[in-house]
């Protein structure tokens, strides 16, 4: 999805900490903890432990016998995750890989390739994964993923993340189309002086922040803006609608907003009418009276978040499947 001259720029070392830490995977408010432990990854013989690495702590001392359910290994040394290959493993990947592989793949038919490799050999058992955090999610195909870039990101716009804390730009990545890939990746060192004086209010500022983007790189074909807080929160909200409402009060915001996204925000937020219809006529109606009519006003919603629902399209949830990624 890059082009051979991609550029990198306006990233402070600042600005790129920020940004990375927009993704790090948090735990429910009930349970936040106060560091991250880290990975764990094991290399055995089918009966030996042979090696082992913490991302953490570096390199432990392998001992044990093998099998080891692998969330008990985690645990005893203190990992979120855990991946366990037999020996040799890498090295089957890699003559897949090979034999796959053809001279014209860009980086996005490659990284799709390697994916359904490491697939077959979780399923075939020589790799092993925990938490299987995105089991039974199909894999996306080459053609699925440029169909949704085009949709979000036409050739020669550019894709916005902007986000806000006490008034001030935080951070922000620019992501630049050009043919079938993009060829600019940029950060905010650049654009903040370019924004001029901001009011305080980022549902104002963040104009100016789209206005500096596309004097200096691009058109925007899709901007999101919000705070940092909210935005991390509404990564791992699990409630029918939390990002349609959140739209709805101007607590994030798309500008420009795509159909895609339109239609994704606008089904979200008919699940969170009908989640709330349900547990309003729950509580109104707890003799039934009223049931015929609240049920037929129920479908109705229902049927405008379901009928034509983005994930019942592609087969999967994607904000599911963020949540996954982004949740201990």
């Amino acid at each position: 999805m890059l082009t051979p001259d991609v550029r990198f720029e306006g990233f402070t070392a600042e600005d790129w900490e920020r940004f990375l830490h927009l993704w790090k995977p948090r735990a429910p408010p009930e349970r936040e903890v106060v560091r991250a432990r880290g990975g764990l990854i094991v290399v055995h013989d089918g009966a030996k432990i042979r090696k082992m690495l913490h991302t953490s702590k570096g390199r432990l001392e392998p001992t044990g016998a093998w099998p080891v359910p692998l969330p008990d290994l985690a645990e005893e040394h203190g990992a979120d995750w855990a991946l366990s290959a037999h020996m040799g493993a890498l090295e089957e990947c890699m003559d897949r890989f090979g034999a796959r592989a053809r001279r014209g793949d860009d980086f996005l038919a490659q990284a799709l390739t390697l994916v359904g490799i490491a697939r077959e050999m979780l399923v075939e058992g020589a790799i092993e994964a925990w938490p299987r955090r995105l089991r039974g999610v199909p894999l996306p195909s080459d053609t699925m993923v440029r169909k949704a870039l085009d949709a979000v990101c036409p050739d020669g716009t550019a894709v916005l993340l902007g986000m806000f804390e006490r008034g001030e730009l935080w951070t922000s990545f620019v992501a630049r189309r050009k043919g079938g890939a993009f060829d600019l990746l940029a950060g905010p060192d650049e654009l903040r002086p370019a924004m001029g004086l901001l009011s305080g209010d980022w549902r104002r500022d963040y104009r100016h922040l789209a206005r500096a983007v596309e004097e200096k790189y691009a058109k925007v074909g899709l901007g999101c803006f919000a705070e940092v807080d909210t935005f991390r929160a509404l990564q791992i909200d699990p409630r029918p609608g939390a990002w349609g409402r959140a739209v709805a009060l101007r607590d994030i915001v798309f500008s420009p907003m795509p159909n895609a996204i339109g239609l994704a925000v606008g089904f979200d937020g008919a699940r969170y009418a009908a989640h709330s219809l349900k547990a309003l006529t729950s509580r109104i109606d707890a003799f039934g009276f009223l049931e015929p009519a609240l049920r037929a006003a129920r479908e109705r919603v229902g049927s405008a978040a379901g009928d034509k629902d983005v994930s019942r399209l592609l087969g999967f949830d994607p904000m599911a499947i963020l949540r996954a990624l982004l949740k201990r």
